[in-house]
């Protein structure tokens, strides 16, 4: 059994012999809905209900049953009428008379009588036998008006309970409120509903619109995919398998931002952008051509784009301050962009070989980089279908690159060659993708040397075709060179696989293994998972805000005609090759740091090394600055497991963690439920690792490949979303050929996104990375539920000063020039990992959870 109820949780019972008086005060936070009510009819009989002290309705509930009938305690009432206010909190007093031996209080319900929801941040109760001591039940959740639930909310004190050990005057309300946020899975969802159920991505589509936005049904066996919240709307008229699309996504109501966080940012912000600037955009002289030199992509930072004159793009300018200005002395506005600051420092780094291979490392997809373990290199796909399997960065090609310094044999032998590899995964929808307008796709493979000084040189690109319209399928490799010809080539290859680098970046490292893949473990804990268990507490800081930020992409980032089909390469089939690569390459038990590492052989274990791995390449930012956040979030995590499972017993025997886990692999991963490699749930040590990668998803991971989009990306040469135009050598024709010998400058432009894909995708970028000015910081702020734990307060501030440590490692990394990966003239620092920002597009910061 666990022995943490010894260790100084309060609990605060009430038995003296007479009836204490006890006041508890209540705080709402003032919403933007609740201020616009007052003015209006709601607005009316809020007033009337208050002067009439019947606002909030509070019931304290006894945490154990009555000794002697064995029967839950009576619950006492009491109305709570507004006492004051103070900046955006309003308070709530209620006195109650707690008659003697009514023992500790275990939980509150609440009565909501406004006309309009409430988001209750907290109840404190004072007055118990010793002056210095108060009671507080942290609640952060909206709370409805009776006619939109009838039933009564109930908050559990702060104080944490395994399943077992739940006191018996709490049994009946931790099931029954489990049983509701469960739901019966029937019925469409209203925006009060607190429901967490499960359904698969068939929302994606529009195919009642046009034809042409018809979209399969991601999740089931022909397109896995990892499950989403269900929403339960209307099925479309002509694929009964699809849910019609609206521009009001469900969520359950305390996944939603709060009102407080969307007056500042949120993921409205992205909506206004996707929804206002967007059409605004395309009645400006943007055009869907390219850019017709170079000096014109400059003019998005330095002059702008007058925007038209219209209330929306006013409002614009309030909402994204940032890159919609107003032009002085008059009411026009200008959208301008800040100058990213790997422009800044350099302006000519994205031409540099040696930039293209640091940002394997130290850029924002880190983490799709290889060891070449074998020789020579083939794909696994059907030659039948495909073409032959192997590649043609053949041995000779390779030792004449790297200068005859080595062998490949001994290269391979000393591990100093390198790959990302996007052969496999794109080429089977390279022939599809090609019947679109405005795109191209090929397989790709970039291979890399690591050079003395541990860097990385490019050494050669393939780029593929497979069979097509009867034509056998092309290969041709492009390396680095010094003929005038050769040098365009290996620039125009190098925008291909950047396109398919920052198509794997959006739809795979980030969307699908951020976004999509942690939305089941939402909705399995909140399902399985009392609120009062501690490791839903644990979890719930982690969890915050992503439920809504998926549904907003849902609905204007990864749909049907959405912004990632139209300015990313694979267009319509986006969304398609994401559920190909959860299929073929997702796997839980790989999710967590070291494990990727090892796994794409960029580390080996190694008991002598810092963080028990040695790396590949000693230099890589990425996974250095990460081991270090990984190993203190474990360090946090075993320290707060062993508060409450001291032996494999008591986490088998937990019937609610039990099922959450079998929930996350069936459910909510069904399509992956026979998978061999999923991890056991039998001991603690099993729950830390399955935790630690959850936790290290939700923030170090998205951190590294979601904040530096806008730095990285915002000057689009150098991470091209598209390629819009074939190699001139794949099928030379005398016009292509004629304009590329010309004018290679202008064929490399028509290959980059066209001016309204470039300023679109410029403009999201910029709200993504942005950090808001209330951001959660990961080891920042211990939660309520701690505070009065001595053991687990001790363990959070250990964790909170590992994370200031982590800040300083990283900085002194950042200054030591023998670290030519993240130190150089013109070189951005590599600061991803940091963990604390200042609020706006900073290039820094994790927060605790996938909030944007």
């Amino acid at each position: 059994m666990s022995n943490h109820s010894t260790l100084g949780v309060k609990a605060l019972p009430i038995t003296d012999e007479k009836p204490t008086t006890v006041k508890a005060v209540v705080t709402v936070l003032q919403t933007v809905k609740g201020a616009v009510t007052h003015l209006g009819i709601s607005g009316v009989l809020d007033f009337v209900t208050q002067l009439f002290g019947e606002t909030l309705l509070i019931e304290l509930v006894a945490a154990e049953l009555d000794s002697e009938t064995e029967t839950e305690k009576p619950t006492i009432k009491f109305y709570a009428k507004r006492s004051g206010s103070e900046d955006n909190e309003i308070y709530y007093e209620a006195s109650f008379k707690i008659p003697k031996n009514f023992g500790e209080i275990g939980a509150v319900l609440i009565e909501n009588k406004h006309h309009h929801e409430m988001f209750v941040k907290n109840i404190v109760f004072t007055g118990f036998s010793s002056p210095s001591d108060s009671l507080e039940v942290t609640c952060n959740s909206w709370v409805h008006h009776t006619s939109d639930d009838l039933r009564k909310r109930v908050f559990f004190s702060n104080k944490s309970y395994l399943p077992r050990e739940t006191p018996n005057g709490l049994e009946r309300y931790r099931e029954k409120e489990l049983e509701i946020l469960r739901g019966d899975g029937q019925g469409e969802r209203k925006t009060a509903d607190r429901i967490y159920d499960y359904d698969v991505y068939n929302d994606i589509g529009d195919p009642d619109s046009d034809d042409d936005l018809a979209r399969p049904v991601l999740g089931g066996s022909v397109h896995p995919y990892p499950r989403r919240i269900r929403t339960g709307r209307p099925r479309t008229k002509k694929d009964p398998l699809s849910e019609k699309p609206s521009s009001i996504m469900y969520v359950p109501r305390d996944e939603a931002f709060s009102e407080i966080k969307n007056l500042q940012f949120s993921a409205n912000t992205v909506f206004s952008v996707i929804h206002a600037l967007i059409p605004s955009l395309k009645s400006t002289v943007l055009s869907s051509n390219e850019f017709p030199h170079f000096t014109a992509i400059d003019t998005l930072f330095n002059e702008g784009i007058e925007l038209p004159n219209d209330a929306t793009v006013g409002a614009l300018r309030s909402i994204i301050p940032r890159i919609v200005k107003a032009i002085s002395d008059s009411e026009k506005s200008v959208l301008r962009f800040e100058t990213p600051e790997f422009i800044d420092r350099d302006k000519f780094a994205w031409f540099r070989d040696a930039e293209f291979a640091r940002q394997t490392l130290a850029g924002i997809n880190p983490c799709v980089i290889k060891l070449v373990t074998e020789w020579p290199l083939k794909s696994n796909l059907d030659p039948e279908v495909y073409g032959p399997a192997e590649s043609a960065i053949t041995t000779e090609l390779v030792e004449l690159e790297i200068g005859g310094c080595t062998t490949v044999e001994k290269a391979l032998e000393q591990k100093k060659l390198f790959i990302i590899d996007y052969h496999d995964v794109f080429l089977p929808y390279v022939n599809k993708v090609r019947e679109l307008e405005g795109t191209t796709l090929y397989g790709s493979r970039t291979l890399f040397y690591l050079t003395s000084d541990g860097t990385l040189r490019p050494v050669a690109i393939e780029l593929t075709r497979p069979p097509i319209d009867g034509k056998p399928q092309w290969k041709q490799v492009f390396k680095p060179t010094w003929d005038a010809t050769g040098v365009w080539l290996w620039r125009l290859a190098k925008s291909h696989v950047l396109a398919h680098d920052s198509g794997f970046h959006e739809l795979v490292t980030h969307w699908l293994r951020s976004h999509a893949c942690t939305e089941p473990y939402i909705i399995a804990t909140n399902r399985q998972l009392s609120a009062m268990h501690p490791i839903y507490r644990l979890l719930h800081p982690h969890l915050r805000y992503t439920m809504e930020i998926n549904a907003l992409a849902r609905g204007g980032l990864i749909n049907a005609g959405g912004i990632i089909e139209r300015a990313f390469s694979p267009g319509k089939y986006s969304m398609e090759l994401s559920s190909v690569a959860y299929d073929k390459l997702w796997q839980f038990n790989l999710e967590g740091l070291p494990a990727d590492l090892i796994s794409r052989g960029m580390a080996v274990e190694d008991p002598t090394a810092p963080h028990g791995l040695k790396l590949t390449i000693e230099d890589y930012p990425y996974a250095n600055d990460g081991l270090l956040m990984w190993d203190a979030i474990k360090k946090w995590i075993a320290d707060y497991v062993a508060c409450y499972y001291q032996e494999s017993s008591l986490v088998q025997s937990d019937d609610e963690l039990q099922a959450w886990w079998t929930e996350i692999r069936t459910v909510g991963h069904g399509d992956k439920k026979d998978a061999t490699w999923w991890p056991e749930l039998k001991t603690p040590e099993d729950l830390v690792e399955i935790l630690t990668t959850i936790i290290w998803v939700a923030s170090g991971h998205h951190a590294a490949v979601n904040f530096g989009q806008f730095d990285f990306g915002a000057y689009f040469p150098n991470r091209p979303t598209i390629a819009r135009t074939q190699m001139p050598t794949e099928d030379p024709n005398n016009e292509a050929t004629k304009q590329f010998m010309e004018r290679p400058e202008e064929f490399l432009l028509k290959s980059f996104p066209s001016q309204i894909q470039a300023t679109i995708i410029m403009a999201i970028i910029d709200v993504l990375s942005t950090h808001s000015p209330d951001e959660e910081y990961i080891g920042e702020k211990i939660q309520p539920y701690w505070a009065d734990d001595k053991v687990i307060t001790a363990a959070f501030e250990r964790f909170n000063g590992r994370m200031k440590v982590i800040e300083g490692i990283i900085d002194a990394r950042n200054a030591d020039t023998n670290l030519r990966n993240r130190v150089g003239a013109g070189v951005v620092p590599y600061q991803l990992l940091k963990p604390f920002s200042e609020p706006g597009v900073t290039g820094k910061g994790v927060p605790n959870s996938v909030s944007i």
